[in-house]
């Protein structure tokens, strides 16, 4: 790898361990061929998301597009001018593995909607978003984890994967975003439990525990949970080295909601968090399976040294 390149990809591991602990942390289960392009992925993302909730940054909208005519170039092997290490790195990822530039588009378009859309109706309305915030984040991975079969096999189930990530996500994060002027609760699943954007801000601005609000994120957690389960199956599609990976960060990601509930439910207030030990406890079986999935045996890893 040419030093631009290394230093490219250095700057996206720094990126993705900063900022993504989670991630991170189910990327040392890959191959280590394989984890820079993760890294490269993920820092674009998170690029991107930082411009559209930067309440500092002047003209989003014009930025954002900026970033994507700095992308198309770099893609099209301009790497001169305003190419970043960002950039350089995904554009390198995208080559090597032949990742389809169109998800790129898809998952800009869904950033843009963070600029002007600041709810939304229903599951319906939401899918849209998610397709390109999250869906795609999946279907970018693909080519790069590798499945033991047609690509076009494991895409939904990838999909189902970012979605329930992302949805995930939005439960952990309901405060701050509110503290963005956004909520991503669809407005007709909180209707049903007598929540409506107003009383979740009262309840973040109070910190008060409404039963009201509680009953509504239990129903959206069971409902997150049934997409994690839609994903399922996908990871047995996938390259086996790649798998323990995979299901590292579903697992932890699992957790997040099994965090929310222990808390009764408490998330306007503050973010939830696995803590580090449970996040290991998760991690280190995982190691185990990711090294047996490399040498081919199910027995265990031999002692350092031997």
């Amino acid at each position: 790898m040419r030093p631009g390149l290394s230093h490219a990809y250095r700057e996206c591991r720094r990126i993705n361990a900063r900022h993504g602990r989670t991630y991170f942390l189910a990327t040392r289960l890959l191959p280590a061929d394989r984890r820079p392009a993760v890294h490269a992925l993920y820092a674009f993302a998170r690029l991107a998301d930082e411009i559209v909730d930067a309440a500092d940054v002047p003209h989003r909208a014009d930025t954002l597009t900026g970033l994507e005519h700095a992308l198309t170039e770099c893609l099209d092997g301009d790497l001169h001018g305003i190419a970043t290490p960002v950039l350089v790195a995904v554009a390198d990822t995208v080559a090597r593995y032949r990742i389809p530039r169109g998800l790129f588009a898809d998952f800009l378009a869904s950033m843009r909607m963070d600029l002007t859309v600041t709810d939304y109706a229903s599951f319906a309305d939401l899918a849209a978003y998610m397709r390109g915030s999250a869906g795609v984040i999946g279907l970018q991975l693909l080519p790069v984890l590798g499945t033991d079969g047609p690509t076009e096999e494991a895409a939904p189930f990838a999909e189902a994967l970012g979605e329930a990530f992302q949805l995930t996500n939005f439960l952990r994060d309901v405060g701050e975003d509110l503290d963005r002027g956004r909520v991503y609760l669809p407005a007709d699943e909180l209707a049903a439990f007598g929540v409506d954007r107003a009383r979740l801000e009262w309840a973040h601005r109070t910190g008060r525990h409404d039963p009201a609000v509680r009953r509504a994120l239990a129903h959206l957690v069971s409902y997150t949970r049934s997409v994690y389960r839609r994903a399922e199956p996908g990871i047995a599609l996938l390259r086996r080295e790649s798998r323990p990976c995979v299901r590292v960060a579903r697992t932890l990601y699992r957790r997040i909601l099994d965090e929310i509930v222990d808390r009764d439910y408490r998330v306007l207030g503050h973010r939830v968090v696995v803590p580090a030990h449970r996040r290991l406890g998760v991690a280190l079986p995982g190691l185990v399976s990711a090294y047996a999935s490399r040498v081919g045996t199910t027995g265990p890893v031999p002692a350092r040294g031997a």
